[in-house]
């Protein structure tokens, strides 16, 4: 579902992937690429493409770069029943993508060490500036706790990750092979869902 020559033209022309276009550069040993040379570096270098595809989740960007099927050109009523559980799996895609991101990575993350650092620099605070050492193992034993709990949050949250990254791959695998079986039945063409551009980006 994503389309390589939409992929090599963001990585050489939008600056968001300025560092994806630096690798590529390295791999081909000069510093003026072409489309087709990132295209063939996309199909030999798979760590690349992985690379743009985490940040277009990073940036709420979608690498699904296929449209909805427009039931109500299709005539046929079984092309239409197949055309619509594609939609609804094409739906479901899109909301299950950003767990495709690196849990490592994610926002979540982000967020969790980011209440810890104020848990502890409100720590500090209460004995240094309050004047409370008599109290600072009872406040040392309270960012224990806060400790405890986010790392159990984490887990559910990376165990949750998981199991939606799972499920993406398994819904997009049966969503290409229905894309299949509606273009070889004549009821669609896939090259008419492609979505070629991103009107979201600014290019260099």
């Amino acid at each position: 579902m994503i389309y390589l020559k939409r992929v090599a033209l963001e990585i050489k022309d939008v600056g968001l992937y300025n560092l994806v276009l630096e690798d590529v550069q390295k791999i081909l040993g000069k510093t003026k690429v072409s489309e087709d040379e990132i295209i063939e570096v996309l199909k030999t270098h798979p760590e690349i493409l992985e690379s743009y595809k985490q940040l277009n989740v990073e940036y709420n960007l979608s690498n699904i770069h296929l449209r909805d099927i427009d039931i109500d050109k299709l005539e046929d009523d079984e092309c239409k029943e197949e055309a619509k559980e594609v939609n609804e799996n094409l739906k479901l895609l899109r909301e299950l993508e950003p767990y495709t991101l690196d849990f490592e990575q994610s926002s979540t993350l982000v967020i969790i060490f980011s209440v810890e650092f104020f848990v502890l620099f409100s720590v500090q605070y209460f004995i240094v500036l309050l004047n409370l050492k008599d109290w600072q193992w009872y406040i040392y034993g309270f960012f224990a706790l806060s400790i405890a709990a986010a790392w159990k949050y984490a887990m559910k949250e990376k165990k949750k990750f998981a199991v939606n990254k799972e499920a993406f791959e398994k819904i997009y695998e049966e969503t290409l092979e229905k894309i299949s079986k509606l273009e070889d039945s004549g009821c669609i063409k896939k090259s008419d869902l492609i979505i070629e551009e991103c009107e979201d980006h600014v290019r260099n």
